[in-house]
Formats: C-alpha cells, sequence, structure tokens
C-alpha cells in the first residue's frame, strides 16, 4: 500500500511539472508572434483550425468566429488564400465544407480556400499545411486560448506562423471557460506530439491547393 501510493505521488508530481513546463514553454515559443488584426504581418495564407459544426451543418459561433477573422484578413490583403482545416470523420460530418460554405456566402472566392479534411487536431492541422499542403509562411486564426499552442506547434513543424485570435467568442462563458481550461492538458500532449515526432493520423500525397490558390488572381 504504501509503495503504491508513493508511486501514485511520484506520477502525480511529474504529470503536473510536466503539464507545467509545457505550457511555459508554449507560450514562450508563441510570445512574440502573436498579433492583434490590424498589425499582424502579411502572410500568403490564413489557416483557420476546424472546431464544433452544429447538427444543421453550420459552423458553431465559436468556429464562424475564427472564419470571420480570416474573412476580414482575405478582404483587408493581408491574406491571399485560406486554408481550412478541420475533421471530416464521416459523411454526417465535415467541418471543412461547412468553413467553405460559410466563406464563400460571405463572399471569398471559392477559388481561394483550400480544404483539409483530415485535420483531426491542432497537431495534425499544422503538420499537414507543412508537409501535404507545402505551407510555409501563415497566420493561424483560432480562439484566443488556443492560439499559443497552435503558433508554437504550426513554428515546430515547420511554419513561419503568426497568429490572430478571437476575444468575441467570450460571451459564451461556460463554453470558453470549459475549453480554456483544458488547454493545460492540451499543451502537455503537443509536447509529446512533438518529442515523439508523430506522423499525422493521415498523410498522403503532396496536395497543391495552395499553391494553385496562391497563382490564381
Amino acid at each position: 500500500m504504501r509503495r503504491t501510493l508513493l508511486a501514485m505521488m511520484v506520477g502525480a508530481v511529474l504529470l503536473t511539472g510536466g503539464t507545467v513546463a509545457s505550457v511555459v514553454w508554449i507560450r514562450a515559443a508563441a510570445d512574440e508572434h502573436i498579433y492583434s488584426e490590424a498589425v499582424v504581418p502579411e502572410a500568403p495564407v490564413a489557416l483557420v483550425l476546424g472546431t464544433k459544426v452544429d447538427a444543421d451543418g453550420s459552423p458553431s459561433p465559436f468556429l464562424a468566429a475564427r472564419l470571420e477573422i480570416a474573412r476580414r484578413l482575405f478582404v483587408a490583403g493581408k491574406v491571399r488564400a485560406i486554408l481550412v482545416s478541420g475533421d471530416n470523420m464521416n459523411a454526417d460530418y465535415d467541418e471543412p465544407t461547412a468553413m467553405l460554405s460559410w466563406l464563400v456566402d460571405r463572399g471569398v472566392p471559392a477559388r481561394k480556400v483550400v480544404l483539409d479534411y483530415a485535420g483531426f487536431d491542432t497537431y495534425d492541422s499544422c503538420a499537414r499545411a507543412e508537409r501535404i499542403f507545402g505551407v510555409r509562411r501563415a497566420t493561424v486564426v483560432t480562439q484566443s486560448f488556443h492560439l499559443p499552442r497552435a503558433v508554437a506547434l504550426c513554428r515546430r513543424l515547420g511554419i513561419d506562423a503568426s497568429g490572430v485570435g478571437d476575444e468575441t467568442a467570450r460571451r459564451y462563458a461556460q463554453t470558453w471557460r470549459v475549453s480554456s481550461s483544458r488547454e493545460n492538458g492540451a499543451c502537455l500532449k503537443a509536447a509529446l506530439d512533438l518529442l515523439s515526432g508523430r506522423d499525422p493520423a493521415h498523410l498522403g500525397r503532396r496536395e497543391t491547393g495552395v499553391d494553385d490558390a496562391l497563382r490564381d488572381a
């Protein structure tokens, strides 16, 4: 019993220490690369990270807020294409297509929107943006509590990434609070993913969609 309790205490200490170290590293890695929308540097591509799509196929308020930032960056000429990366786990759930429809309905040309159907988590979205879509420089768009992890991952995986975070979804206070509280654990997972160097869940051939969108006038 004593040995079991000691092992549990050591495990808890290691878990806590690893989580704290991961959070500190993530924030330090992203700190100088997070901007307001008004001053974010220009980049060829906005990378919009997926999140929940409602049962009717429309983006949730959190996802719509991300898309609205990307739309404004496109209209302002701060990005020339938008890569939407999300989960298409089955025929009945499709984040990228919902994101494309939202953007096109609000005036973004469809040819300027590129879809990644296998962005199952932030690590996969960043890794696939670089390895599958050939993105070298991008503005990452997500909620502000998620942004440091997303920017840090993208930068470590080979993308010269800046980030713009949404704050408008704070009005959904409970969802914001729960999602924010999960970031500590997510930072630990991000660090373990990087240390392991794991491949995304799905790879595949090199896609030229982003290149085409950037070439297309």
